[in-house]
């Protein structure tokens, strides 16, 4: 019998607390083939485990990641209740999703973050992936608006240290501020950050992101050559 790539997973909703099944990838169906300078996963085959990073409640409508922290300040879910629930019509999310099925999961998850007041940095995460599910259906539009938020996200992780708790290094913070700055455009932020991430090279650790910003701030470089008005 051929195993699915897909398990089903019970999910308690962190703001009702009822539980749903979803889909997950099975990690071995998980195959990479190369990621892009924005750590975007290209895949080898028809499997995309992006599609269900993102847990949608089927009672309540809160939509969350593992990212998601479990706290929620005093008046939140009341705020929630308001916004989301009383307006939440039933969407099945638990079946093999479509890339427009992700990318509303997602969008689900950026406004359920932004009320709950989430990390910096855990918002930073969903519009880089919905950044990426746009460059996968070649929307550069749509790619580039999410791009910014990501970036000015990731600006504002970087300034207040709401990383530091998490897997995110600085290092890989100022990487990312540099590269999303890049890709829109902002060649001012992209050339600051490369060179601060260039510059912790002497720390030690991190080695392969110190390596592809040598790489992006050369890129830029030679750019500028080409182009000594800009």
């Amino acid at each position: 019998m051929e195993i699915s790539p897909y398990y089903e997973k019970q999910i308690q909703c962190l703001n009702c607390k009822k539980e749903f099944s979803t889909l997950k990838v099975r990690s071995k169906f998980i195959k990479v083939d190369h990621t892009e300078t924005d750590f975007q996963p290209i895949y080898a085959n028809d499997v995309n485990a992006l599609y269900y990073n993102v847990f949608v409640c089927e009672h309540c409508g809160f939509s969350f990641t593992e990212d998601f922290s479990k706290y929620f300040a005093p008046g939140i879910q009341d705020e929630i209740r308001t916004q989301i629930t009383e307006k939440w019509v039933h969407h099945d999310f638990k079946g093999e999703r479509t890339i427009f099925q992700a990318i509303q999961a997602y969008k689900l998850a950026f406004l359920c973050g932004t009320l709950k007041k989430e990390k910096n940095v855990a918002i930073a995460g969903l519009v880089l992936r919905l950044a990426w599910l746009y460059r996968s259906l070649s929307n550069k539009g749509q790619e580039e608006r999410f791009l910014k938020l990501a970036r000015d996200k990731y600006m504002d992780s970087y300034s207040t240290e709401d990383y530091s708790s998490t897997q995110m290094s600085t290092v890989r913070i100022m990487y990312m501020i540099a590269e999303l700055s890049r890709r829109i455009g902002d060649i001012e932020n992209a050339t600051r950050f490369f060179s601060r991430v260039i510059e912790k090279q002497s720390a030690g650790g991190e080695a392969k992101i110190i390596d592809m910003a040598k790489e992006q701030w050369a890129i830029i470089r030679e750019a500028k050559k080409q182009t000594p008005d800009a």
